[in-house]
């Protein structure tokens, strides 16, 4: 039997690790370095080209070469390489087939399986087109690890504590995931996850070389696809040096431009003001979800690449207000998480008895009818997010209409009260013989395991009819791009005379706030939501009294929900948190440099 690893596939640098005599251990690739940048090019003889050297013609091949992929995993999204298509996950599969030979090499047997850790907020779309790159790979797939949970069960190793709540902060090329964990006994489990699969350090990069391009007067359209792409090289360079230095100079030199400019920290904090205001996001509803105040967290980790930019880190101490935000090997503790996990499904006997619980990252439920609207159904939900896996509930509908012939019940999983807002994953269709409104009762079960299988069970004992459904490893739903045309109509759809502007500003409120909250509050602002719609439907002249009354509820829960962040809001948006005197970086260096200098294979 082959061996067993684990990978870390990034958005800009992957690897993988393996369990060995009571540890964690990297894998060196064939360059004898740990990561490998998860980048792809196709050479005009048909030769394909992995990692450094593929990184290397990002710059002279834009055409031929691709990065950056793994944002849009799960997604119709293609790339040209030449002449030649490739999905994300045909890419992402070139990226493990070489850490798969790499790691071969160094082991010196076969590798057979892989446990792949992927962002705690993927859709189940993005983690069955990360399980196929796999499986097209040549591994077999039968675990997928959030990435957050990967960094938890590594740093609950090295720590080697019993009994902690720890914040891990994982921010990495492409993405963003922050999740709470709760360490006892054996035990490490997740009870909290949130994050951004649309924020990472490339997006300092992309604001980096647009702040180039205006600072020096040149025309975007102007420039060719290479000269684009240099900058955008030059840009991370920069980013790179203003982590170790508080300046750096940005230089470009091409056919079409010769220009330098001279960019400090300080000017990361303008440039980046929107990215650092979306940081707080997710650590907010992770904290709200798990009724936790900041001061009340043991230890507040960062991990992934990204973190190791003292202006990050300023922030976070800022937000948080807390001094001891700790960074932990972090461009290694994903892999070596994975690697811990490929040691458990491995049954070594070193960490047989080690038990990691996660949880779902979005609600799972079904859509029904919305009498105010009877074109856009709710979502009523039956799994909540950050249920704790694997799970399995169950909940009970009626028919809407008389003499009804069949029941429709559409599975979707995400956030909003709306359907159409959500990925739909599958659909069930049973019939039933007519019978007057409301007498016929459906049982719908949802069971959702650790690796992402959703099975669906829908019973009606009055006509003895059940029926089930596995949702896994399918093409299921709607592909992101077809998400946002949906919304792109329902934008633009006639404003009817009910949603005048103050109106839809209420009721956006309440659709946001529907979406942070949970339990009982998500309950109650359902049924406001849904009496203010029939006020407007049917009595205008009380709009503005309900209105009000609505108003007041929802600013009750805004400050419910911030009441769990005990952070100071004065200086985010206008950057004043930054403080150039903070001279913790320069031990922040020293430590990066002795992590760089460590042998991980032993």
């Amino acid at each position: 039997m082959g061996r067993i690893i684990g990978i870390d596939l990034g958005t800009t640098n992957s690897l993988a690790a393996y369990w060995k005599d009571g540890e964690s251990r990297l894998i060196p690739n064939a360059f004898g370095e740990y990561l490998t940048p998860s980048v792809v090019s196709l050479d005009k003889d048909g030769t394909i080209y992995v990692g450094k050297t593929a990184k290397e013609r990002l710059s002279s091949h834009p055409g031929q070469t691709a990065s950056l992929f793994k944002r849009f995993m799960g997604s119709s999204r293609k790339y040209n390489l030449g002449s030649k298509t490739y999905l994300p996950e045909e890419l992402s599969a070139m990226v493990l087939k070489r850490l798969k030979e790499d790691a071969e090499s160094f082991l010196g047997e076969p590798v057979e399986e892989a446990v792949i850790s992927v962002p705690a907020y993927f859709n189940d779309m993005a983690r069955n087109a990360t399980k196929r790159a796999g499986i097209l790979a040549g591994f077999k797939v039968e675990r997928i690890i959030n990435e957050p949970s990967a960094a938890a069960l590594a740093c609950q190793n090295l720590r080697q504590e019993e009994d902690a709540v720890i914040m891990v902060f994982d921010f990495g090329g492409g993405t963003l995931d922050v999740s709470l964990v709760e360490c006892f006994d054996n035990v490490i489990e997740i009870t909290a996850v949130s994050g951004d699969n649309q924020l990472g350090g490339q997006d300092f990069d992309d604001a980096i070389g647009t702040y180039f391009i205006n600072k020096c007067d040149l025309v975007p359209e102007t420039l060719e696809p290479e000269t684009r792409a240099l900058i955008r090289s030059c840009a991370e360079k920069c980013k790179r040096e203003l982590t170790e230095n508080k300046t750096a100079q940005m230089v470009v030199n091409c056919s079409q431009v010769n220009q330098k400019l001279e960019i400090t920290r300080k000017d990361i904090v303008a440039i980046g003001a929107e990215l650092f205001e979306r940081m707080s996001k997710p650590i907010k509803r992770v904290l709200m979800d798990s009724k936790l105040l900041s001061a009340e967290i043991d230890h507040i980790v960062l991990v992934g690449g990204s973190c190791k930019m003292p202006v990050v880190q300023q922030y976070l101490k800022h937000l948080l207000n807390r001094t001891d935000i700790e960074i932990l090997h972090p461009d290694h503790m994903i892999a070596l998480g994975a690697g811990i996990c490929a040691g458990i499904k491995e049954r070594d006997e070193e960490i047989s008895d080690l038990v990691l619980t996660d949880v779902c990252p979005f609600s799972l439920g079904i859509g029904i009818r919305n009498e105010n609207d009877l074109n856009r159904k709710l979502m009523s939900f039956i799994i909540p997010r950050n249920s704790a896996l694997p799970t399995s509930r169950e909940d009970s509908y009626v028919t809407v209409e008389d003499n009804q012939t069949s029941v429709r019940f559409g599975i979707y999983q995400g956030e909003s009260m709306y359907v159409d807002e959500n990925i739909k994953l599958g659909e069930l269709i049973i019939q039933i013989p007519p019978r007057p409104k409301g007498e016929i009762e459906c049982y719908v079960r949802f069971t959702y395991d650790i690796n992402g299988v959703l099975e669906v069970n829908v019973s009606i004992p009055q006509v003895n009819v059940n029926r089930q459904m596995v949702i896994v490893n399918k093409d299921l739903g709607m592909t992101a791009e077809q998400v946002e045309e949906k919304l792109g109509e329902y934008q633009k759809l006639k404003i009817n005379p009910a949603e005048q502007e103050e109106n839809k500003y209420v009721i956006a409120w309440g659709e946001r706030l529907f979406m942070q909250s949970g339990g009982e509050y998500r309950e109650e602002i359902s049924k406001k939501m849904k009496y203010f719609h029939h006020i407007m439907r049917n009595d205008p002249y009380q709009i503005p009294r309900v209105r009000k009354y609505l108003m007041v509820y929802l600013a009750f829960v805004e400050k419910l929900t911030d009441s769990y962040v005990d952070w100071d809001e004065a200086g985010i948006e206008d950057g004043s948190w930054y403080d150039e005197q903070d001279e913790e970086n320069k031990e922040i260096d020293n430590l990066y440099r002795q992590w760089d200098e460590e042998d991980w294979t032993k």
